[in-house]
């Protein structure tokens, strides 16, 4: 078992309620079976915390039996078990030894004003297989970064130069309160081209988030930082979900349920080399052959380019090679 460790930095910085993500820092794996087959997996948490993670690798040590590795995924930091799950589904021969390329992606806007330029733009350049007078294009659009007022005024702008057949999904973060919640609620109850809310409020505020899913049936509202820090909502939540299999832990079980065609789970980015994007890729095709196919969240335009973007896992390695 071999780790090394990576920066990455983004093409270009994404503001969420959150704050601004730069770079991303972890580490690779490259796992090797008695028979001699690799296994390469990528352990890199969104937010920052690296010593979690350096401290659960100390522990494993530098060759631990198969049996002491799958025994100690459930307890690991999500990021590592990820890595760790992945480098070993591929010892066994899972997916299948064949990697499905993704569909086309939602477009990922910016915040704030900037929004209304890039939607001008990505209008002028269609995504690569995706026909915009066809299915229409997805938009996917950061807000709780501004002032409220601000952003209901964007809002208001951003749906006036929306094409007819184009989706819109607003994503939060977390970053609004009850109130302000209920507020786009209201105004975005009626609006067909709404695709879904996601994450209105703090995954703390259970409690808020199914009141307001009572409040307003019609409204799709999906969760994404609630299933990271509370992954029981990933079995209680009814509606849409996203998932970042490279934030949430092993990911063969979600490997086996979009294969058995669970329905309502969208894949998502956060922000891979080409190791782990070859998981999302597939996922994120797996998904567009099930029940309730969506556009994934795969960022064009916002991932890293380079050998550390390979789909050759050799590559992606060399290119951190000490």
């Amino acid at each position: 078992m071999q780790w090394r460790p990576f920066r990455l930095a983004l093409p270009q910085g994404l503001v969420t309620a959150r704050g601004r993500l730069v770079e991303k820092r972890g580490w690779l794996l490259r796992l090797r079976s008695a028979e001699g087959g690799l296994g390469w997996g990528e352990a890199a948490p969104l937010d920052g915390r690296l010593e979690p993670l350096a401290q659960a690798m100390a522990a494993l040590g530098e060759q631990p039996p198969r049996h002491q590795l799958e025994a100690a995924l459930p307890a690991l930091p999500p990021p590592l078990a990820f890595a760790l799950g992945a480098a070993l589904a591929e010892l066994d021969g899972l997916p299948q030894r064949r990697w499905l390329a993704a569909p086309a992606s939602a477009r990922l806007l910016p915040a704030g004003p900037a929004a209304l330029e890039a939607l001008a733009g990505a209008q002028k350049q269609p995504a690569a297989g995706m026909d915009p007078l066809a299915a229409g294009p997805v938009f996917k659009w950061k807000v709780a970064v501004l002032p409220d007022a601000e952003e209901r005024q964007l809002l208001e702008l951003l749906l006036r130069r929306l094409p007819p057949r184009a989706l819109l999904r607003l994503d939060a973060n977390g970053g609004w309160d009850r109130a302000t919640a209920w507020g786009w609620a209201e105004r975005l109850a009626a609006e067909p081209r709404l695709q879904w809310l996601e994450q209105p409020l703090p995954p703390a505020d259970g409690a808020g988030l199914e009141a307001l899913a009572r409040q307003f049936p019609h409204l799709p509202i999906a969760l994404d930082e609630s299933l990271q820090s509370q992954p029981q909502w990933r079995e209680r939540w009814p509606g849409w979900q996203v998932r970042r299999p490279s934030q949430e832990g092993d990911p063969r079980p979600l490997l086996a349920a979009l294969e058995q065609g669970r329905p309502h789970l969208m894949l998502s980015t956060g922000f891979e080399t080409g190791i782990a994007a070859r998981w999302l890729a597939h996922l994120a095709a797996l998904q567009a052959q099930g029940p309730t196919p969506a556009a994934p969240g795969l960022a064009p335009g916002w991932q890293p380019a380079g050998r550390l973007a390979s789909a050759d896992p050799a590559q992606v390695w060399q290119a951190v090679a000490p």
